[in-house]
């Protein structure tokens, strides 16, 4: 698998179930480590001779497709407890915030659309302000990298359609990387394509480009 991301570029990732893209985010990650092959993080940055933690700290940060947020605690305490720093609930809640870390909470609220649940427990979110806020938790960390997995997954129209702003609206300033499957959502973000196939780059390109392809057609757009 041969696979570059552009610092600030967003990149969707479509493949079949068992293509391939699940255990890329996990070799980029260091959950998996492959049996051979390398993975560079910028220039000299070798990712496989890091751990998880050091992974996250050098800047990647990744999003699960089921939304795991502190549901008991309010959209401000969920943001609060992701900052960089000392980790941990209890020294973050007893710690007092400066006026940078506050404007940063803001910040990052507004970034994601929910400044007007600041106080909302995050388990009375919809499934869509959810994933904003796991989104939220990840950019309190400052990534360069985000792996966003299936976000568009139970969500409205309307959320979808917020969703594509906040991802189009990350890059430039973040690298994205999407993997979804679908494919209006994908469309949507309007951005290059990488379709996987049993582990291997099949076809990139543009969507119209690799909806057009007959290898995708074959393989994964035509089932």
């Amino acid at each position: 698998l041969n696979f570059y991301v552009e610092a600030g570029e967003l990149r969707c990732v479509i493949g079949p179930n068992g293509a391939g893209k699940t255990t890329m985010m996990d070799i980029i990650t260091g959950k998996t480590r492959p049996d051979q092959g390398a993975v560079w993080f910028g220039q000299r940055m070798n990712l496989l001779r890091m751990s998880e933690p050091e992974i996250a700290q050098a800047g990647i940060g990744r999003k699960f497709q089921k939304p795991t947020v502190f549901e008991y605690h309010s959209v401000f305490e969920n943001l609060e407890m992701s900052m960089n720093g000392p980790k941990g609930v209890w020294p973050t809640l007893v710690a007092r915030l400066n006026v940078e870390q506050k404007e940063r909470i803001d910040q990052v609220a507004e970034t994601i659309g929910l400044t007007e649940h600041m106080n909302r427990s995050a388990g009375l979110l919809s499934h869509g302000q959810k994933q904003w806020l796991e989104i939220g938790m990840l950019l309190m960390q400052n990534p360069l990298m985000l792996l966003v997995d299936e976000p568009a997954a139970g969500m409205t129209h309307q959320e979808m359609d917020r969703t594509v702003e906040l991802l189009t609206g990350l890059a430039g300033q973040h690298s994205v990387v999407v993997v979804e499957h679908d494919m209006d959502f994908v469309r949507a973000l309007n951005s290059r394509v990488t379709v996987l196939h049993q582990g291997t780059v099949l076809a990139e390109g543009n969507m119209d480009q690799v909806q057009n392809d007959p290898k995708v057609i074959e393989v994964y757009l035509g089932e």
